[in-house]
């Protein structure tokens, strides 16, 4: 009788963990797919700060390697994209400014879309939620873009300031 029992107990332990492994395996291949249309698009470039990161090297290399996060489909592609903008972020802080952007508001900017992307790729290795993590980093590179937008218009003479 105890052996009935103990065997009988065995296969609906079997089953019970057949129905669980299949039920995971599916939320895994759910979780996968990435779409991008609920995060926010790049803000344009004023066209007298365009001609000033035309001749930035760095900077074009950052901006095509940004524009690849709007092509990823899984967690995969976008863990490609993130090294590849952290490998691109890393060449442009080493790089020269030009001398109308090497001021701290550009830099500080520039740190800021640095911490979001490291953001996301912790998330990745730890497998959480990134869909927060990219609109921050996107808002955050907005912030960068737009700071070259404010620095060019600016029609408030600093040797007024600065003058003692």
């Amino acid at each position: 009788m105890q052996r009935l029992l103990c065997i009988i107990g065995c296969f609906l332990l079997l089953i019970s963990c057949k129905q669980q492994a299949g039920e995971t395996a599916n939320e895994a291949t759910e979780g996968v797919a990435i779409t991008t249309e609920k995060w926010p698009k790049r803000s344009p470039i004023d066209s007298k700060a365009q001609a000033i990161l035309g001749s930035w090297a760095e900077y074009q290399a950052l901006e095509t390697s940004f524009d690849a996060l709007y092509t990823v489909e899984n967690r995969e592609d976008l863990n490609l994209v993130v090294e590849g903008l952290i490998e691109t972020e890393k060449a442009l802080e080493e790089s020269n400014y030009p001398e109308k952007f090497a001021i701290p508001q550009v830099k500080g900017r520039q740190k800021m879309f640095k911490t979001f992307v490291l953001k996301i790729q912790g998330d990745l290795y730890y497998r959480l939620d990134t869909e927060t993590s990219v609109v921050e980093m996107v808002n955050a590179y907005n912030s960068f873009r737009n700071q070259f937008n404010i620095i060019v218009n600016n029609t408030l003479d600093t040797k007024l300031i600065l003058d003692e």
